[in-house]
């Protein structure tokens, strides 16, 4: 057959193509977007996505194990303690980013499988903060009691945004970190 030596075609749309598609989509639509919404924005056929991650929910997945190690890594990057949580919400510092971005959230949280990768996510951040904590000879459990400060405050800046979120982070986490130190 005249197809037998056919070489496959090399993929030209990257997952991270896709991927960055999901959030901006997530960004503007919160938890209503469709894999409809998310091929329009990467530019591809609904087939083409669905192939690729199968459903809605292996697109969240996908995402979230992305978003985990990019994060992770531009932890390791900032080099402190204090850079490395004001990397945490930085791409949400519009309201109406962060209010989808939660909404997303709370549906992630009722899915099993998301759950328990966001259960992986934190888990991570955590341990990269734990070392970074060490490093700059913080009290034992800063590492613990900083995150859950950094998510009290994108919560809370979320559903009452006043002024600027990175600002209102690195206040709150600079009196932190003081009182710690």
């Amino acid at each position: 057959m005249w197809f037998t030596n056919a070489v496959a075609r090399p993929r030209t749309i990257t997952d991270e193509r896709i991927l960055n598609a999901v959030a901006a989509v997530i960004d503007r639509r919160g938890p209503e977007f469709t894999v409809a919404d998310v091929a329009a924005e990467a530019g591809v056929s609904v087939g083409a996505v669905a192939k690729r991650f199968g459903s809605k929910s292996g697109l969240l997945q996908a995402l979230t194990r992305a978003g985990t190690e990019d994060v992770v890594r531009r932890m390791r990057e900032a080099g402190s303690v204090r850079e490395a949580l004001l990397t945490w919400f930085d791409r949400l510092a519009d309201p109406v980013v962060a209010t989808n971005n939660l909404a997303q959230l709370g549906v992630d949280l009722i899915d099993p499988e998301l759950r328990a990768l966001l259960a992986r996510h934190y888990a991570a951040l955590e341990a990269e903060l734990e070392v970074l904590c060490a490093a700059e000879n913080l009290p034992p459990n800063a590492a613990r009691v900083l995150a859950a400060l950094v998510y009290g405050i994108s919560m809370d800046w979320s559903v009452r945004p006043r002024g600027d979120l990175l600002t209102r982070t690195a206040e709150d986490v600079d009196l932190v970190l003081k009182g710690m130190r």
